[in-house]
């Protein structure tokens, strides 16, 4: 069956046709028959230069010859125990190893799960109810965190989803991404709040970039107010080099959730802070998590293998980096657009300048996105449907893919 007949099928069978709303590309998305490297190739024969990732998490890129040996090896053994194994004190070493912010880790399933056990346990520990989330931030599809954008930081939340009760999200304020300004009034006249949860870079609308000094403002702020300081780094978190935001910007949270990457490719989800803090999760304390898939063997192994790989090949981050800046220098000065990057993660913004918080972002002529991913498309190229979106490169995309990507953004922008 051809794409459009497994969307027409999977209408019937599917909310929307799809497992996941960012999925639905109008009129129908293309179904993926295989991956490899740095190209996804369809059930319609195309074959198409991947810069989405699966969102982020294929930093070595698709189907890695050295993750699938690993994830092989482990099947041999199993894929799930429902007991401890090994690879969980031997994987949690590795990760709060390379982050400041982290004295111990719970392995979850999800970014998604990670980030409402956090706020779980922000709330555990320092006994306030409210929270603050960052205006156009993306936390999952949990009910604390599906704030309607614009509902204001003096106002109470306002749910973003049908099914989400206000009662919940009455305690969900949220200010504008580069305005500390903003944190600061809101926390002066506050008492009630036990965590900021934050994006150090906004990847689910971006990437946008933090202002110079901004996420040392944001940490003084939150000390100075006894809030606990959650980095959301489920897609900075080994994209952005390792130790991700917290240690390229050099800010301590006490909090901070991964995701993505450290599953290298399979799913998984972890948070960890500061020992106090983590002390609460049980059955150590009172704060309450579990999951039957937590820490399964497969995520793990995919996961440990992925991180040891960006360990034995630092150079990764920098080649990435140069490969987006050949991308960026494609373009010239051209107008009517701006071209954000850090890293691997990168966007051409429709807006004249770039955008510095969630309102800017919205100003982005999205009729000309549109027109502008379709032409990319016509031309092999796989750019996220969106532009709210972040593009990614990964380890497999080659100085080949990369002059094949600055020819098209030169000629289709």
């Amino acid at each position: 069956m051809k794409s459009e007949d497994l969307f027409r099928e999977a209408e019937r069978l599917m909310p929307g046709g799809v497992s996941s709303p960012v999925r639905a590309i109008k009129p129908y998305p293309f179904y993926t028959a295989h991956a490899q490297g740095s190209r996804l190739f369809t059930v319609d024969g195309t074959s198409l230069l991947d810069c989405c990732m699966a969102y982020g998490p294929l930093i070595l890129g698709h189907a890695t010859p050295s993750i699938r040996e690993a994830i092989t090896a482990q099947l041999d053994k199993g894929w799930l125990y429902g007991t401890p194994s090994p690879l969980e004190p031997a994987f949690a070493r590795l990760i709060t190893g390379d982050h400041p912010g982290m004295d111990m880790i719970r392995f979850v399933s999800s970014g998604s799960e990670a980030t409402m056990a956090a706020i779980r346990l922000a709330r555990g520990f320092t006994g306030k109810k409210d929270i603050v989330k960052i205006e156009g931030g993306f936390h999952g599809a949990h009910d604390a965190v599906l704030v309607k954008a614009g509902s204001g930081a003096t106002t109470l939340g306002v749910p973003d989803s049908a099914g989400v009760l206000a009662a919940l999200v009455a305690h969900t304020r949220q200010v504008a991404y580069n305005d500390p300004e903003a944190l600061e009034t809101l926390l002066s006249t506050h008492d009630d709040v036990a965590a900021l949860i934050i994006e150090p870079v906004m990847g689910n609308i971006g990437p946008v970039l933090p202002d110079t000094g901004y996420l040392r403002d944001v940490r003084e702020i939150t000390q100075a107010h006894d809030v606990l300081l959650i980095f959301d780094e489920v897609i900075t978190g080994y994209r952005l080099g390792i130790g991700g935001a917290q240690v390229k910007y050099g800010v301590k949270p006490d909090i901070t959730t991964l995701g993505k990457i450290i599953g290298g490719g399979l799913p998984i989800g972890a948070f960890g802070g500061r020992r106090e803090i983590m002390t609460l999760v049980a059955p150590a304390g009172p704060v309450y998590q579990a999951g039957t898939f937590s820490g399964n063997p497969l995520s793990l192994t995919a996961g440990m293998a992925t991180i040891r790989w960006l360990h034995n090949h630092p150079e990764t981050y920098a080649t990435l980096d140069e490969r987006t800046r050949t991308i960026e220098e494609s373009l010239g000065k051209k107008a009517g657009g701006t071209f954000v990057r850090l890293g691997s993660m990168f966007k051409y913004f429709f807006r004249n300048a770039a955008p510095k918080n969630y309102t800017e972002v919205k100003e982005c002529d999205t009729a000309a996105f549109g027109t502008f991913r379709e032409r990319m498309f016509a031309r092999g190229i796989f750019l996220p449907p969106s532009q709210f979106e972040t593009n990614f490169l990964s380890a497999s995309h080659s100085d080949e893919d990369t002059a094949i990507l600055a020819q098209a953004y030169s000629q289709c922008r």
